[in-house]
């Protein structure tokens, strides 16, 4: 087997999945990066990681870019000799921003770099990266940016990318602690009534209106009935952020599984960022932070 022999570089954008009504298949990429470096030594693994995480150098195979690179190289027939890792991390983990779907689709990408004579369709990295981290939808927008719709037919993981409005501002709501995805998808009941469905499907449609084209129709279309009102008592300071916020007219969604909490907005529309930040310093402790969309998504750096 042939490698390419200089270092690779990925770029990966955080994302925010569900949006409220579009759970398991609504994602947004945020303009929130990590970067992965890697390269084919002659043997062994070395992991260096700063930022966000670096506590997880020393994870060694288990590490979840590792784990993702040999998936990939697996599938594409064979391990290299060695390789080293470097990992500039910013995506906060844990909070519901897809950090675990951006450290698998910078490591199936990297794969995909290293063997340079390879043929890894864009398709197949989707289908790869989705089970190894078991949803779509933060996979799909970490890969495609913008606005993505993901959903399986048949075998297939199949996604539309949308690009949203130009005037669109995130506001990022991240509280100190985190809460794991397992613990929150406990919470979550096997059925909900069937007036709550069909509310929370009218939503996801206004939803996609929202978006690209109508910010008016924003709070309406982020209201939620199918997982947030069911996590709120797994996060209460997550539903209290959310709650004065939807008081004060904001579009406000948990991020993903939460806790990190997600303000959509087209001022002079919607409320403006300030609104956002001076909420959230009335309730708590939050770091928050005003972000665009990322519509590139995952790249090799020249």
């Amino acid at each position: 087997m042939t490698w390419y022999q200089r270092p690779v570089q990925i770029q990966v954008p955080a994302s925010s999945a569900n949006l409220g009504p579009g759970f398991d298949a609504f994602g947004l990429a945020l303009g929130l990066h990590d970067v992965v470096r890697a390269q084919v030594i002659d043997s062994g693994l070395r992991i260096t990681v700063r930022g966000v995480g670096e506590q997880s150098a020393g994870l060694g195979e288990r590490h979840p870019v590792v784990w993702a690179m040999r998936a990939a190289f697996d599938l594409l027939g064979g391990q290299p000799p060695g390789v080293a890792l470097h990992c500039d991390n910013a995506i906060p983990q844990g909070f519901g921003l897809g950090s675990s779907a951006a450290a698998i689709m910078a490591g199936v990408m990297a794969a995909r770099a290293l063997r340079g004579d390879s043929e890894l369709p864009d398709a197949a990295v989707l289908r790869l990266a989705t089970d190894l981290e078991g949803h779509a939808d933060n996979v799909a927008a970490c890969q495609a940016g913008g606005l993505t719709i993901a959903w399986v037919s048949g075998e297939s993981v199949r996604t539309k990318s949308l690009l949203p409005l130009p005037g669109l501002k995130l506001v990022l709501c991240v509280p100190p602690l985190p809460v794991s995805t397992k613990v929150s998808r406990q919470v979550l009941p096997s059925t909900v009534p069937h007036a709550d469905a069909a509310r929370n499907s009218g939503r996801a449609a206004l939803l996609v209106a929202a978006l690209l084209g109508d910010a008016s129709l924003l709070f309406d279309a982020t209201e939620d009935l199918l997982h947030q009102p069911y996590r709120a008592a797994s996060m209460p300071a997550s539903a209290q952020l959310i709650g004065a916020l939807r008081a004060a007219r904001v579009p406000a969604v948990v991020s993903g599984a939460g806790p990190a909490v997600l303000a959509l907005l087209v001022p002079p529309v919607t409320p403006g960022p300030e609104v956002v930040a001076s909420i959230a310093a009335g309730i708590g402790e939050w770091e928050v932070r005003v972000l665009g969309v990322d519509r590139c998504g995952a790249r090799v750096l020249g």
